[in-house]
């Protein structure tokens, strides 16, 4: 089984790639399929638009929270294509996590000019 870490080199690895191929700015519906395709002929597991239920008190609440990519059960993609990623965009990412109880994710922003300028690691408590 692999750790949080070693899905983070490849999730690094693919998006950068993709990247590369298609450019930036293009929707992230059609980065996403693509994306998530690499990620599984790279030998991961992944689970696109994902819900993520708000649990409080032994009650569940389905708010529409939808995960953008799962990746073997363990790390959280959430995808954007935006001129600039704001707090907003890291808030989501970060309720994600703990509403799961995953431990990391990553925000990856395909309409930056340069991928790795369009990559955001987030963890949740210690990793």
């Amino acid at each position: 089984m692999m750790h949080e870490n070693e899905i983070g080199v490849t999730v690094v690895d693919c998006a950068v790639n993709l990247h590369k191929a298609l450019g930036p700015g293009l929707l992230e519906s059609v980065y996403e399929p693509l994306l998530a395709n690499q990620l599984e002929r790279a030998g991961l597991s992944v689970q696109r638009q994902v819900a993520v239920p708000i649990q409080f008190d032994g009650m569940s609440f389905d708010e529409g929270f939808r995960a953008d990519l799962i990746v073997n059960q363990l790390v959280i993609i959430e995808l954007k294509s935006v001129e600039k990623v704001h707090p907003v965009h890291k808030k989501q990412l970060l309720t994600y996590l703990k509403l799961t109880g995953l431990k990391l994710g990553f925000l990856l922003n395909f309409g930056d000019e340069l991928m790795k300028n369009g990559i955001t690691r987030i963890i949740n408590g210690n990793l």
